[in-house]
């Protein structure tokens, strides 16, 4: 896990051993519990009790490199489903089951896969290398079967290294045959940073990434194990530090070429340094983004959206980010929250909305007459992307407006409730895991529960649930940065009220509690929505014990 190149070696080398890994006990250690196979009876025997309307979408994503216009005449050479960032929209019905192809067609030996982000699938569909499939090698092709019973707004996205921060994504819409919302239309917007081919590549600024800070001259120790809450545990309380760039992209606008270096002259290309947020609780991100774009275009050539006033239209906001949460508005207008994570909650009406990676919230608006920027501010990074709501004449916005409503009332998940329809029968849970979020910038360990999570013996250190439990998750973040904690094969629900979700930022130094029924036997992985502490190491297995 902690070398690129010893990652790739191993997927590469699980693919040429076939599915003997994916078994339901691990070989690597005698005392692994006995666990289910992703591929197992009890499985299939789930995806027959899925509500299936028998209709069959056949679809064909092949993943190879492209060069990406990404407006402006800027151009960036990437990785992408049929050439384009974001892919084109998958839209089912709930029910209808998805057969996709994929093709792997990227460079050398890369390896990929896609992972159906916040579907309650089938285990072996999930996506996720090693543990409920082999990676799907270079020139090789894999088929994606299973059925989306669960309305929402989902996307997808390989779940290899750090292939997430490149352009292999694109939005999943599930509608509800019975849909309760009335509006007359709808707009998918897709939320990202971006430096792939750029001012680099996302392996690239991992590999500086996982250096730490300890190997800079900080002042400090640069151990892991300083007193958290110091500015050298969190590695970003570091505003005071002369010849340091703390702007939020680090970039020249017109030659977007990389500007920062440490005091000591040591390259940084790709570490950011003072980016902090009171909504995130400090520190706002680790990676510098040339650019941050919103159905990917930058801001100076933005994507519009086209309408008519009065029209009420309804946003389904994605935000496909490796490591900036994005603060949305709509100039001139209040958004109405309806859906967050795919599931209903009670409606609540708010200027702006704060989304981190992973996250997706619905919204209806009714449109104004006018030209108004749709904003997504880089939470704590002092950069912004934009799209476009036109409904009249006037002139496109310029590409740093900051409409009022970024300022306005922003309302967190905790703050929501879940739908009566979805709200989980308040029960006593039968399984607790307390997941401690700890790691620091100093050596950039990011784990979970004091363990980074190994690729060679995925299912060491399980967190064991039995199907029927209702299982609480204690989150505990005792690092100094935010986690977007993102559970696959399940929707969890904050608290005995809260949202159901499948993804939650937790803040530095505090606790979120959530709950789910263990109703989809499998393995799932649990970790960190951020691209770069997932590869890290913040990563856990949740499985089924046989």
């Amino acid at each position: 896990m902690n070398s690129i190149n010893r990652r790739s070696a191993l997927l590469a080398g699980l693919g040429a051993a076939g599915t003997g890994l994916l078994a339901a006990c691990s070989n690597n250690t005698s005392s692994s519990p006995s666990l289910l196979s992703p591929s197992g009876s009890q499985v299939a025997r789930a995806e027959k009790k899925r509500s299936s309307t028998g209709k069959v979408h056949r679809l064909n994503l092949t993943a190879a490199p492209g060069m990406l216009e990404l407006g402006g005449g800027i151009m960036a050479k990437s990785w992408a489903f049929s050439g384009q960032a974001p892919g084109k929209e998958i839209r089912v019905s709930a029910g209808d089951t998805l057969a996709t192809e994929l093709s792997n067609q990227l460079p050398g030996s890369t390896t990929t896969s896609i992972h159906w982000h916040g579907i309650a699938l089938r285990s072996d569909m999930d996506g996720v290398p090693p543990v409920t499939q082999t990676a799907v090698r270079a020139g090789s092709d894999f088929t994606y079967r299973f059925i989306a019973d669960a309305p929402g707004t989902y996307f997808f996205h390989p779940h290899v290294g750090v292939q997430l921060d490149r352009g292999l994504y694109a939005p999943l819409i599930v509608e509800d045959p019975k849909e309760p919302l009335s509006y007359d239309d709808e707009w998918v917007v897709v939320l990202d940073d971006w430096l792939d081919g750029v001012t680099g590549t996302p392996d690239e600024a991992f590999a500086e990434l996982r250096q730490g800070m300890g190997s800079m001259d900080m002042g400090g120790s640069g151990d892991a194990s300083t007193p958290s809450g110091s500015a050298d545990s969190s590695g970003h309380d570091m505003g005071h530090m002369g010849g340091m760039d703390m702007s939020g992209s680090g970039m020249d606008e017109t030659t977007a070429s990389p500007s920062a270096s440490s005091g000591d002259g040591t390259s940084m290309r790709f570490m950011l340094m003072g980016a902090t947020s009171e909504l995130l609780g400090g520190d706002a991100g680790d990676v510098k983004y040339p650019y941050h774009l919103v159905n990917g275009r930058v801001p100076a050539d933005p994507a519009v959206y086209t309408g008519k006033p009065g029209r009420r239209v309804r946003l389904r906001i994605i935000n496909a980010g490796g490591d900036t949460a994005y603060r949305v508005a709509l100039g001139g207008h209040r958004l109405t929250i309806t859906h967050t994570d795919g599931f209903p909650v009670e409606h609540r009406q708010v200027d702006a909305l704060l989304v981190g990676m992973g996250e997706r919230y619905d919204v209806l608006v009714t449109l104004g007459d006018g030209v108004f920027p749709l904003v997504a501010l880089a939470e704590g990074k002092d950069a912004t992307g934009m799209a476009v709501m036109r409904t009249g004449s006037g002139s496109i916005p310029k590409p740093t407006v900051r409409p009022a409503e970024l300022d306005g009332l922003i309302v967190t998940a905790s703050q929501l409730r879940a739908a009566d329809d979805v709200r989980l029968e308040a029960k006593k849970a039968d399984r607790v895991h307390r997941i401690e979020l700890t790691g620091s910038m100093a050596k950039y360990d990011w784990a979970i529960n004091g363990k980074r999570y190994d690729m060679a013996n995925p299912t060491a250190n399980p967190l064991l649930v039995e199907e029927g439990q209702r299982v609480r998750l204690d989150f505990v973040n005792s690092s100094d940065m935010w986690h977007p904690m993102h559970l696959h094969g399940h929707t969890y629900q904050l608290g005995s009220t809260g949202p159901r979700k499948d993804t939650t930022i937790v803040l530095p130094k505090k606790r979120v509690s959530v709950v789910f029924d263990a109703d989809n036997p499998g393995q799932w992985m649990l970790h960190c929505h951020n691209a770069y502490h997932g590869e890290a190491g913040m990563m856990a297995l949740v499985a089924y014990g046989a």
